[in-house]
């Protein structure tokens, strides 16, 4: 089969492996669309810890075409979309549903290969069907929008809540379509630039601002005076992050959604400790998919107009490029078998 493989941070290259066999437990799914996430080029960099060689990917759907155990081969033939945790099932944590908490966790497409193939190995307790209405690119896009939903669930995020975002990339705008979905209102997205603002707007952002040109901190005095019940960093930038606690209001919530990149932030305690800040983070999103398909499926959420490019693997330069350099209207690559 044909997958793309990280041999080593920096050298990526498309190659010819062995079609992998399911052990019991496990599945095998013949990949339809595998979307590129900014967390795959950190793995590519070297600033996510990955098992080298490896192939990433971990936005994905597909068709199960073989099962490990007799009692999982109900899945064959089956449209699947499903969680990427490799866990035990045995441990507290497992038992509790906190797999991404299990001491034996590993994540396909870091720890174990990915979907950036035509073919991913994926355990069966994971899997989720994705009906008809659902199409695989659509429904490789499951992944974050399960983060923007799990996201929100630790933020405690309600109907009628005022949410305000900073960041317009696939998460944000993921946060941004399931608040709509949830009743949040008077939602504002903020973003260095313009270049995702106008898609915000169209998703129904009642406010935008871009930081390069508007001070963030003024213009939310204007919106918002008495400062917002949730607001959301998903740039993981330290800026970024220090104005967020400053746009909350007293004893509102502030949830860091971003990936931070293993740097030491500095933070202003008093705007935590002298507001009564709720301060969560909110990575390790899990168990998220069924719910995110049910919303897909029941027309509440609606995001395939993220995959702005629909590559083949062959193309993974270009796509990788496009999802380092952002162009204008350009959200996701997504590699298809169509």
């Amino acid at each position: 089969m044909k997958a793309i493989v990280i041999r080593e941070p920096g050298c990526v290259a498309l190659e010819e492996k062995a079609i992998p066999e399911p052990q019991p437990g496990f599945v095998r799914v013949r990949v339809k669309a595998a979307a590129i996430c900014a967390t795959d080029l950190e793995v590519i960099d070297g600033n996510i810890p990955a098992n080298y060689p490896i192939t990433p990917g971990h936005e994905w759907s597909g068709i199960v075409d073989a099962a490990g155990s007799r009692e999982d081969e109900s899945w064959i033939g089956k449209r699947v979309v499903g969680s990427n945790d490799v866990v035990c099932l045995k441990c507290d944590a497992c038992r509790s549903g906190n797999w991404r908490y299990c001491s034996e966790f590993e994540e396909i497409g870091f720890r174990r290969d990915g979907a950036y193939a035509e073919y991913v190995i994926v355990p069966a307790y994971g899997l989720c069907e994705l009906p008809e209405q659902v199409s695989f690119v659509h429904g490789a896009l499951c992944e974050p929008l399960g983060v923007a939903l799990g996201t929100l669930e630790k933020a405690g995020a309600r109907l009628g809540d005022t949410l305000t975002i900073i960041g317009a990339g696939s998460i944000g705008l993921c946060i941004l379509a399931a608040a709509k979905a949830m009743g949040m209102r008077e939602i504002v997205v903020a973003a260095a630039t313009r270049r995702r603002l106008a898609i915000a707007e169209q998703m129904g952002a009642a406010y935008t601002v871009a930081t390069a040109e508007q001070n963030l901190l003024e213009e939310m005095k204007k919106l918002r005076p008495a400062g917002t019940d949730v607001v959301i960093d998903a740039t993981g930038i330290e800026s970024c992050i220090q104005q967020s606690l400053k746009l909350a209001r007293k004893g509102g919530t502030v949830a860091l959604a971003g990936y931070g990149r293993g740097k030491v932030m500095h933070i202003r305690m008093d705007d935590i400790h002298i507001n009564n800040l709720r301060l969560i983070g909110a990575g390790n999103n899990w168990n998220q998919h069924g719910k995110a398909v049910a919303m897909m499926a029941g027309g509440l959420v609606d995001i395939e107009h993220f995959a702005t490019d629909r590559i083949r693997l062959e193309e993974f330069a270009h796509g990788l490029e496009l999802a380092r350099k952002r162009p204008e209207g350009f959200l996701k690559a997504v590699f298809v078998d169509e």
